[in-house]
């Protein structure tokens, strides 16, 4: 099921730049996205986890110049960070004789660690590309395979599995893997068993405000500690912080950030639901499909365009606020229920905010306005909406 969006994307990066990061957290399909499109230019593929690979690259200059031809696949591009300056000379030397375009297509599991290596030494060379999970769009248009997403989150191998129990049990083996492999990779050394109770205690407080402090006295740390614990759960992908809105209306706003687990399976996976019946009668059901609709929405999210949400000390709240690159806004407020109603806080709201355009994402198909200013929606429908606005390449 890989998006042809995507691989066009991609391709049409290497046609431009020298490399192209493709960056996304742990088996999302990034090797299997860059095989494909391997496969139709003879690529050749380095797996850096492989200590034969790494091997080969021991001397980098020299092995890579004798395959200047080929586009070359380095896959967990972090487990050689110095390469990042050998390929600047690479790439350059291989400008001046005019073979500057679609040299390297380099994987990554981490954001900002990658972009921080790559950006030092590949400025003006290098293009980025972020893989997400499955979204709605990616999917089958049934109500099924909609609350099979939400369910089992957009992993493939987790979306795709024979039944809701092996695909809880991928997920289980998922964070298992990231708590004693991947994160002490990445970061300073944290016990897997705190920060396994961190990552299920934000799954608890999924779209609640971030509270350090409270986090801090449950795991017996300090506050700087879990701040950079879940620093590292937002580099990894894994974990995301909404930014609250501020504006100069005369209002007292909150100024504590939002976070949420960003893939529902995983937020499932950690509370241990495994069916829709058990999700159903949970507390944070609510709370689960507005991240959910969330991380769909932002998949789709234009360039340049921000997200926040608003909230007042007096309650008038907006769950997503989208600013684009002219200047307007859309309000959303997200409700799980197919006969979905806005409370009196999101009016109040859109009155200090006055959005251009104001949407209720419920949980059915249909698209109807709500009252003048308010229209109710589909995710799919406002994904659609959102990409409509992306620029035409």
């Amino acid at each position: 099921m890989l998006s042809r969006l995507v691989t066009d994307e991609v391709a049409a990066a290497l046609s431009r730049q020298a490399a192209v990061a493709l960056i996304g957290p742990r088996q999302v399909g990034k090797t299997t996205l860059a095989l494909a499109i391997g496969e139709a230019s003879n690529a050749l593929y380095l797996d850096l986890e492989d200590p034969d690979d790494r091997s080969r690259l021991s001397s980098p200059t020299l092995f890579l110049d004798n395959v200047e031809d080929r586009l070359v696949i380095l896959d967990e591009i972090h487990r050689m960070p110095e390469l990042f300056q050998g390929l600047r000379g690479i790439i350059d030397k291989g400008r001046r004789k005019g073979k500057g375009k679609g040299r390297f297509l380099i994987l990554g599991s981490a954001s900002l660690d990658l972009l921080r290596q790559s950006g030092e030494t590949l400025a003006g060379r290098i293009a980025y590309i972020h893989l997400d999970p499955f979204s709605a769009l990616e999917i089958e248009d049934t109500r099924a395979a909609r609350e099979r997403l939400w369910l089992r989150g957009g992993f493939p191998d987790s979306y795709l599995a024979a039944s809701d129990g092996e695909s809880l049990a991928l997920r289980r083996d998922f964070i298992r893997t990231y708590l004693e492999r991947d994160v002490p990779m990445f970061g300073p050394r944290i016990p897997a068993t705190t920060l396994e109770r961190l990552w299920t205690m934000l799954a608890h407080r999924q779209g609640t405000l971030l509270n350090a402090s409270e986090l801090a006295r449950a795991l017996e740390v300090s506050t700087q500690s879990v701040t950079r614990y879940i620093d590292l759960l937002c580099d990894l992908l894994l974990v995301r912080r909404l930014r609250p809105f501020h504006a100069n209306i005369g209002k007292r706003l909150v100024k504590s950030p939002k976070v949420y687990v960003r893939d529902s399976g995983l937020v499932h996976a950690l509370l241990g639901l495994e069916t829709l019946e058990q999700l159903a009668g949970h507390p944070v059901v609510g709370y689960s499909w507005e991240g959910y609709v969330l991380e769909n929405l932002l998949s789709v999210l234009p360039w340049r365009s921000s997200a926040f949400f608003y909230r007042t000390s007096r309650g008038a709240e907006i769950d997503l606020l989208l600013e684009h690159n002219d200047g307007t806004r859309w309000a959303i407020e997200v409700k799980r229920s197919l006969a979905a109603k806005v409370e009196r806080g999101f009016h109040q709201a859109c009155e200090d905010i006055k959005p251009q355009r104001a949407f209720l994402v419920h949980a059915g198909e249909d698209q109807y306005p709500v009252s003048a200013q308010l229209e109710a929606i589909s995710l799919r429908g406002l994904m659609e909406a959102l990409r409509a606005m992306a620029p035409a390449t």
